[in-house]
């Protein structure tokens, strides 16, 4: 497999924009990453990158190759999977792009629970929105996508879709925690702290504000919900989270349903590349993860 790891190193450069820099994610010196590429170059007949002031920069002809490597690179992976899977090891590497709101519960718990049958299965987990999900699927930089509101596009296929609430969170001595549900307009009296208008959930209150005449002035908004959880030691103010992320080990923290009429759930996609053969490890946590969504029901969690 050494003619691969050489073409590894034509990738590395692409993600990376720098030789140096790649050379040192692969521990190799400068020189041999620059030498194999132009060894490359000169085997095609055409430059695989311009060489710029401030880094490298894909060519036309350079695209095409690192999709063909990368294209090698997947089908390796799934290929060693099989074998694997022949020889009743059941290793593997499975690559999963998540939402934040699975990141404090769901997704170590799924990950622990596949793990008991598959000890010597590797994840490789990151946590990104819908746009990245998508990005890293057609990359193929990643095997799963399980995040909110991945569009059914015609190269993206959603292997499984659950219905997710949006909660309003607070801390436990917030005026409004004594209740069990609470309508947005309630809300907008305290201080806001809002998601970035990228996230899902946030998206889900633009929605139906835009057809409301509820206004939200939020006084911080951030893409990480850790920060804004934080915010609400204050006892004042008051965030939104997807159901599924409410389920936190966190009691001075409390989550109350949404009860405004026709106010829209999110969807939890779980998704892959269209017409991609997964590797037989990755293909088998995804059938795991449709068990455990199947049972989150409705309400998410």
């Amino acid at each position: 497999m050494n003619h691969l790891r050489l073409l590894r190193y034509v990738d590395e450069v692409a993600r990376i924009g720098s030789i140096r820099q790649a050379a040192e994610r692969l521990h190799v010196a400068p020189s041999a990453v620059n030498r194999r590429i132009q060894d490359i170059e000169e085997e095609l007949g055409t430059p695989l990158f311009e060489r710029l002031p401030r880094g490298m920069r894909l060519t036309a002809a350079g695209e095409l190759f690192v999709r063909y490597v990368r294209d090698r690179g997947a089908e390796l992976e799934r290929v060693r999977s099989e074998i694997e899977e022949l020889q009743g090891l059941r290793r593997g590497r499975v690559r999963l792009v998540a939402s934040q709101a699975l990141a404090p519960r769901f997704l170590p718990a799924a990950i622990a629970a596949f793990r008991e049958t598959h000890p010597l299965v590797a994840f490789d987990a990151r946590i990104g929105d819908h746009v990245h999900a998508a990005e890293a699927l057609r990359s193929l930089d990643t095997d799963l996508a399980l995040v909110f509101n991945l569009p059914a596009e015609s190269d993206i296929q959603r292997l499984d879709v659950a219905g997710q609430r949006l909660m309003a969170m607070m801390h436990a001595e917030h005026p409004l925690a004594g209740r069990s549900a609470l309508r947005l307009r309630d809300c907008a009296d305290y201080p806001l702290v809002l998601p970035n208008r990228d996230i899902g959930g946030r998206q889900l209150l633009e929605r139906f504000l835009s057809r409301s005449s509820i206004r939200f002035q939020p006084m911080v908004e951030s893409n990480s919900f850790e920060f804004l959880l934080g915010c609400l030691a204050d006892r004042r103010s008051i965030t939104f989270q997807m159901a599924i992320g409410t389920d936190l080990d966190a009691p001075h923290l409390v989550a109350r349903a949404i009860e405004d009429r026709a106010f829209p759930q999110g969807e939890l996609v779980l998704g892959c590349l269209r017409g991609r053969q997964l590797p037989v490890i990755a293909y088998a946590f995804a059938e795991f993860l449709r068990e455990r969504l199947a049972a989150l029901g409705t309400e998410g969690g």
